[in-house]
């Protein structure tokens, strides 16, 4: 009877032991912003833990605290059935071994779903350890301050959403991985990669008389937006829509084209970053912008060659299928 009651003793104490170091390991490990993250979108695991860990260093004394106790009372027990030798040996053994590595390594892989469920023995050891882990608590909290939010860098987000394509469990499907890692590369693209150069834009110049013929030209070519420069590409004058001819007798009264309404627009650089880019065009409020290096026009770049940028593929509207088949 004596020996159960001591198997017994010892069972309880390597289990309080295990359980503690475990919940320290699993409680440390989680991070605050990942349990903010999950807690606005209804996970009840990360709002039960989420004060626990945001009192982290409340909470890690308290742990420690109960911890060393069940420790010490551990070799105690041990020392008084064996004493000595024996008593270290199967005392350090007993702790490494169910206490520590065991229980360390079963809780870190199930972090937070373990430390939910401890809360509320988390949740009793503080109130037990308040008066000693309450003071350790504002020593270290003048002493490190509180944790920070982690922020990812772009590099780390494209690893974290490249690794959700390379997951077969991810709720992520190719399409939405490849829009997002192209959303994170723009800052790092110019707006001269994405271009349409000045030799392969159709546009008019300040001169130009706008006609009946000259509609039907348009017609053919099935532009939308026609943009307007001064003949040594220094200036622009705006961007003629076609939308807007439809009213105007061209047939009998041709007219010179500044005199049509023109949407203005504005002229970008062509080192311009695609984020920014994207960010001019809601100002600008037109889909049309001329490109300039070293004041002289280049190219222009429209809000579809940043959104098939995005996309990572090219959008082919009705008269772009229309050119192809001719």
């Amino acid at each position: 009877m004596e020996s159960l009651i001591f198997v017994l003793k010892v069972v309880l104490l390597v289990g309080a032991s295990s359980i503690y170091s475990g919940l320290n390991i699993s409680l440390m490990s989680l991070s605050v912003s990942d349990l903010e993250r999950k807690a606005k979108i209804g996970n009840r695991n990360a709002q039960k833990v989420l004060p626990f860990r945001k009192n982290s260093h409340l909470s890690l004394a308290s742990i420690l605290l109960a911890n060393v106790a069940v420790i010490s009372a551990t070799s105690l027990v041990i020392d008084e059935k064996f004493g000595g030798l024996i008593a270290g040996i199967a005392s350090t053994l007993l702790i490494v071994i169910f206490g520590e590595v065991v229980p360390q390594a079963f809780f870190a892989r199930f972090a937070l779903k373990v430390t939910a469920l401890l809360t509320p023995l988390l949740k009793l050891t503080i109130m037990v350890t308040y008066l000693i882990s309450k003071p350790l608590q504002l020593a270290l909290d003048k002493l490190f301050g509180h944790d920070e939010t982690q922020l990812h860098n772009r590099t780390e987000l494209g690893m974290i959403i490249g690794d959700h394509a390379r997951n077969k469990h991810s709720e992520l499907d190719d399409g939405e991985v490849r829009i997002m890692q192209s959303a994170l590369e723009l800052s790092e693209k110019r707006v001269k990669e994405i271009m349409t150069p000045m030799k392969h834009v159709y546009w008019f110049t300040n001169t130009t008389v706008v006609d009946a013929a000259l509609v039907d030209e348009i017609k053919v070519k099935r532009w939308s937006r026609i943009p307007v420069f001064n003949q040594e590409l220094t200036k622009c004058y705006g961007v003629l829509l076609m939308k807007d001819l439809v009213d105007v007798d061209l047939d009998h009264y041709p007219q010179l084209i500044t005199d049509l309404p023109l949407h203005q627009t504005k002229l970008v650089g062509s080192m311009t970053a695609l984020d920014t880019m994207f960010r001019k065009f809601i100002s600008v409020r037109t889909h049309l912008v001329p490109v300039e290096k070293d004041d002289v026009i280049i190219g222009i770049v429209t809000i579809e060659d940043i959104v098939e940028e995005i996309l990572d593929h090219e959008i082919e509207d009705e008269s772009d299928h229309i050119k192809n088949n001719r």
